[in-house]
C-alpha cells in the first residue's frame, strides 16, 4: 500500500501541531506547578553569602518580583526563543547547562535499549512459541520479576558485584565518548543494565503477546499446511509481523528512560539530565526544573513522532492518518 505525499504531509502537520499542544500544556503545567513549590529559591541560591541588597538585586534580575501573570508572559515568550533563563544556582544559561547534560543521558538510554531489544526479542519470542511448557514459564516469572525491582536497587546490586564484589567494573562516574571509548564503556555498563534489564522485562511480555497473536492468524495456519517448515515461518512470518510492534513499545521505553533516570543517574553518579534535574529541585532552581522538564517533553514528543512515521512505513497495511 503506497501512502500519497500530502497524507504524509496532513499525517506529519497534524502530528506537529499536536504536539505544540501539547507542550503549550506542558509549559503551563509546570509554570504553576513550579510556583506552588514550597521554599525560597532565592534565598537558597544566597546560601551564606545572603544580604538583603543581593537578595533584592537578585529577586529583580530574575523577574519573581514581578506579578505572576508577567513572570508567565515573559516565561513562555523567553521559551518560544530558546531563552530558558539562567540557574538560579549558578548562573550560568539553562540552555547551556542543558546541552552539556544531554549526551551523558542520549548515551544512557541508546545503550540502555539496546540491551533490553538483545534480551526482550529472543526471550519474547521463545517464550510465545513454547507457549506453556517449563521454558515459558521461567521467562513470564522472570519477567514479572524484573517488573517489580526497583531501578535504585537493581542498581545497588549491580555496584555490589561488579565493582565492589568482583571489582569488574567502575561503580560510578563519567567519561565522554569522545574524548575515551573505552573509558566510556566500562562506565555506561552498569547503569546500561539498570535501566536495560528493568525495560527488557517490561518489552519481554508485550513481545511474548504480540507473537502469540500473530501464531493464532489464519495466514500463518496456512502457511505451515503449505509444508514450509517451521524456521521458515517463524522468520517469514511471525517475526515479521510480530515484531513490527516492537518499533512502539522501544520508542515508548527509548522515551522512558529518557525521561525516568533520575534515580540511576544519582545512584551512579552520571552527570545527565536526571541528575540535574533532581539537583534543581533540592535547589528550588525554578528555570532549571522548568527547562529540564520542557527538554524532557520535547525529545518524548520527537521519539514518539519518529516511531508513528516508522511504524507506519514498516507495516504497509497501516495508513497514515
Amino acid at each position: 500500500m503506497r501512502v500519497a505525499p500530502g497524507q504524509v504531509i496532513a499525517f506529519l502537520g497534524f502530528r506537529l501541531l499536536y504536539s505544540a499542544v501539547v507542550l503549550f500544556g506542558v509549559l503551563v503545567l509546570v509554570f504553576f506547578l513550579v510556583q506552588a513549590v514550597p521554599g525560597d529559591p532565592i534565598r537558597l541560591a544566597l546560601g551564606t553569602r545572603y544580604t538583603q541588597e543581593a537578595y533584592d538585586a537578585l529577586m529583580a534580575a530574575s523577574g519573581l518580583d514581578r506579578p505572576l501573570h508577567e513572570q508567565f508572559v515573559n516565561y513562555i515568550g523567553n521559551a518560544l526563543t530558546g531563552n530558558l533563563g539562567v540557574s538560579f544556582r549558578s548562573g550560568e544559561p539553562v540552555t547551556l547547562l542543558l546541552l552539556e547534560r544531554l549526551p551523558a543521558t542520549i548515551s544512557l538510554a541508546i545503550v540502555g535499549l539496546l540491551i533490553a531489544l538483545l534480551i526482550s526479542i529472543p526471550a519474547g519470542v521463545w517464550s510465545a512459541l513454547r507457549e506453556g511448557r517449563l521454558s515459558d514459564a521461567i521467562i513470564r516469572i522472570t519477567s514479572q520479576f524484573g517488573v517489580s525491582i526497583p531501578d535504585f536497587w537493581m542498581g545497588m546490586l549491580l555496584i555490589l558485584l561488579f565493582a565492589s564484589t568482583w571489582g569488574l567494573l567502575p561503580s560510578s562516574g563519567y567519561v565522554a565518548f569522545t574524548d575515551d571509548v573505552g573509558g566510556w564503556a566500562r562506565r555506561v555498563i552498569l547503569p546500561g543494565l539498570t535501566v536495560g534489564l528493568v525495560a527488557a522485562a517490561i518489552m519481554t511480555r508485550y513481545i511474548r503477546s504480540a507473537v502469540l497473536e500473530v501464531t493464532a492468524m489464519s495466514y500463518i495456519r496456512t502457511a505451515r499446511s503449505k509444508g514450509l517448515s517451521g524456521g521458515v515461518v517463524v522468520r517469514r512470518h511471525i517475526l515479521r509481523n510480530a515484531l513490527v510492534p516492537v518499533l512502539t513499545i522501544a520508542g515508548i521505553q527509548f522515551a522512558s528512560i529518557l525521561g525516568g533516570v533520575i534515580v540511576v543517574e544519582v545512584v551512579f553518579a552520571w552527570p545527565g539530565l536526571g541528575r540535574l534535574v533532581y539537583d534543581a529541585v533540592a535547589a528550588r532552581d525554578y528555570s532549571l526544573i522548568q527547562g529540564s522538564v520542557l527538554l524532557i517533553a520535547v525529545m518524548f514528543l520527537l521519539v514518539n513522532l519518529v516511531v508513528d512515521v516508522l511504524y507506519a512505513a514498516v507495516d504497509p497495511r497501516i495508513r497514515l492518518s
